[in-house]
């Protein structure tokens, strides 16, 4: 939702669900983690009302743990945390599992996908950034879908049921490669929204060969 228009976001909230969207992501940023700063839990908060789709929490922020409970209480039903932005990585993920909300891990485009092995058995989710974070709009950096491959093989060696996200630049002209290379969620902002009227038209040509049943 970076890339909706924040003056009217109940209804553009609205609009994405009724194209078909899966899923609502929300990227929470403090202005510290990554230069961009964006809404926290009130607004989510106050966004409830428009969807009953699952709100998926990216939280760019310097101290999470602060935000954790508040955003969980704000409806959050799954909440993605960067390996970048904690020392303990494990506490974090404790701290959201311990309220019955889904974890995720996210790693940035120069972070070594090696960093996510000590939490598969802990997490439901793994983001693999394909693009550097904090603003909307960017290009898709290749490489990415060879990182998608590399993550997809960790996740299949540790018999781990996960799924893969991929958030950044996602479009028609990357999204059947990156399901090809393993990748079960994608986020797409700039390329939805710049989509006009035609929104549920681009979901469906994000899915490509993805079961939709």
């Amino acid at each position: 939702m970076l890339a909706a228009d924040f003056s009217n976001f109940g209804s553009e909230i609205t609009n994405v669900t009724e194209a078909g969207a899966d899923w609502i992501h929300l990227d929470v940023m403090d202005g510290q983690f990554v230069p961009n700063l964006t809404f926290g839990p009130p607004v989510i908060a106050s966004l409830r009302e428009y969807s009953r789709l699952h709100f998926d929490i990216h939280l760019m922020a310097n101290n999470p743990h602060e935000l954790i409970e508040p955003l969980i209480d704000a409806g959050a039903d799954s909440i993605t945390l960067h390996v970048e932005a904690l020392t303990d990585l494990e506490k974090g993920i404790n701290q959201i599992k311990s309220h019955g909300c889904k974890v995720g891990v996210a790693v940035n485009p120069a972070t070594d996908e090696q960093e996510i092995l000590p939490f598969l058995q802990s997490v439901d989710l793994i983001l693999v950034m394909s693009v550097v974070p904090g603003y909307g709009g960017q290009s898709f950096i290749p490489a990415s879908i060879d990182k998608v491959k590399r993550v997809r093989s960790i996740i299949e060696d540790a018999n781990q049921d996960i799924e893969l996200q991929v958030d950044g630049g996602v479009s028609t002209e990357n999204s059947q490669a990156l399901i090809n290379a393993g990748a079960t969620i994608l986020v797409a902002g700039s390329f939805l929204f710049s989509s006009n009227n035609q929104m549920s038209n681009s979901i469906l040509s994000l899915r490509g060969n993805v079961n939709q049943d």
